[in-house]
């Protein structure tokens, strides 16, 4: 509760000087209020409020009746966060993930340009971001298990946006893939934790809401590349922009801490470093492979089939990848309430007929209309898989959530690393549109394999 004013001897009212910690109150209520206007009686107890507390008194005004009245309100609020502002604060932190990621994609032509990389040169030093990722999967899962997954997500958040200016600063490519390292260590810590963090908020609820967090995510990515693109066009250099988003996102690391939940079912101190998954994960871990696997070969070759399969205007061959983009954004916001209408496993089967149809289409038909309205399809089909998928894998009943999410991103990502260059091997032996092809097998895959699924 905040300190009652401090009155003046000489004269009666709230009258002197503003004190620094009695500005920053001043500041914080009409945000601390907003927060205690939402319902408590979900919240766990003990949730802290110290990102609020000050340490000396409210500034001395003329208002000293409406600082006691304001002292009065808190005072009698619940001091625990709802669910509501768990789940704000879970869904900044998918947000400040996705600003960091877009920020860096929306900026590697630049850095390319500026080291004298070639496209051969890019590639390979981009591979350290899967390198980092990959070596911290088992190690991150352990950590969450152990210590909760909020410091887990706090931390990984702040490593991603730290290492944006070490991309900006590096001098050579060595520099960089160090660099790229820790961006991709930092990208699954954070990933892994804030995951753990959204099934313990949905199980606050009645209904689904995982998909919405990633959702979040997509918006985020739609703001990064937008951002970029303002920066560009400014002709702002990659460190400066890097440097703006990261203050950003720590701020945002800020103001979200003390929403996140304070702990995780299923926490064990005790946790082994490495628990061999059982089937029931390993399956959910394939059901993210196919996903994953359609999602970066559109990431990655939907510009190239627009261009070389489609014939598509230059200025238009982006319009697929916008319109897998956007589709997938979009069917993450109605996900949630599809599943709960149809159900986990109707969702996900359905999921999967709709990815393999629209790459169908686009293989079928490769004409601008045509292929557009598959991609658009193939967005909405992937865009419950992963959420649904991770969600199951957090209610695990044999792991705990942070180790049963690294088990299952584990096998998920490596779909999402060899589907581009399985599409380049397939497509060099016989075409870009038979590759295609091959790729909606994934879509058809998710919808067999969903009847067996534990989600």
């Amino acid at each position: 509760m905040l300190p009652p004013c401090r009155r003046s001897a000489a004269t009666p009212g709230c009258r002197g000087k503003f004190s620094l910690p009695g500005i920053f109150a001043l500041v914080a209520l009409p945000v601390r209020l907003l927060f205690l206007s939402a319902p408590a009686h979900h919240a766990p107890a003990g949730a802290s409020w110290a990102f609020f507390a000050t340490s000396g008194p409210p500034p001395n005004g003329p208002a000293s009746s409406a600082c006691a009245m304001l002292t009065d309100t808190i005072a009698s609020s619940s001091s625990a966060p709802s669910r509501r502002v768990h789940r704000v604060a879970v869904s900044t932190s998918f947000f400040l993930q996705g600003l960091c990621f877009s920020t860096w994609a929306a900026r590697i032509p630049t850095i390319q340009q500026r080291l004298g990389l070639t496209d051969t040169e890019l590639g390979g030093v981009l591979l350290a971001v899967p390198v980092g990722l990959l070596a911290s999967l088992p190690l991150t899962g352990w950590l969450v298990a152990r210590h909760g997954s909020k410091p887990l997500t706090v931390l990984g958040v702040l490593l991603y946006a730290a290492s944006l200016p070490l991309l900006g600063l590096a001098p050579t490519p060595p520099w960089l893939m160090a660099g790229l390292v820790l961006f991709g260590l930092a990208s699954n810590m954070a990933n892994i934790s804030v995951n753990t963090q959204a099934v313990g908020v949905e199980a606050l609820y009645d209904k689904s809401i995982m998909a919405s967090f990633h959702g979040v995510w997509s918006l985020a990515g739609f703001t990064g590349a937008a951002i970029g693109t303002l920066m560009l066009g400014l002709r702002v250099a990659p460190l400066p922009h890097f440097l703006f988003v990261a203050a950003a996102v720590g701020l945002g690391v800020l103001l979200m801490r003390p929403y996140l939940l304070p702990t995780d079912a299923g926490r064990d101190p005790n946790q082994p470093v490495f628990v061999l998954p059982d089937k029931s994960l390993l399956l959910l871990g394939v059901l993210a492979f196919c996903s994953l696997l359609c999602e970066g070969t559109m990431f990655d070759w939907s510009g190239v089939y627009f261009g070389k399969v489609v014939r598509a205007p230059t200025a238009w061959v982006g319009v697929g990848f916008t319109a897998f983009m956007s589709t997938m954004a979009a069917g993450r916001f109605i996900a949630d309430w599809f599943t709960d209408q149809f159900g986990r496993q109707r969702t996900l089967q359905l999921s999967g007929v709709c990815a393999a149809t629209g790459l169908l289409l686009a293989v079928a038909l490769p004409t601008l209309l045509p292929a557009t309205l598959g991609f658009m399809l193939v967005g909405v089909g992937v865009s419950a898989v992963v959420p649904l998928v991770y969600g199951a894998a957090g209610r695990s009943p044999v792991m705990s959530p942070g180790m049963a999410l690294a088990a299952v991103s584990t096998v998920g990502f490596a779909g999402f690393l060899l589907g581009p260059p399985l599409i380049g091997l397939v497509a060099g032996a016989t075409s870009l549109r038979v590759s295609f092809a091959l790729i909606a097998l994934m879509g058809l895959c998710v919808t067999v394999l969903a009847s067996r699924a534990r989600v």
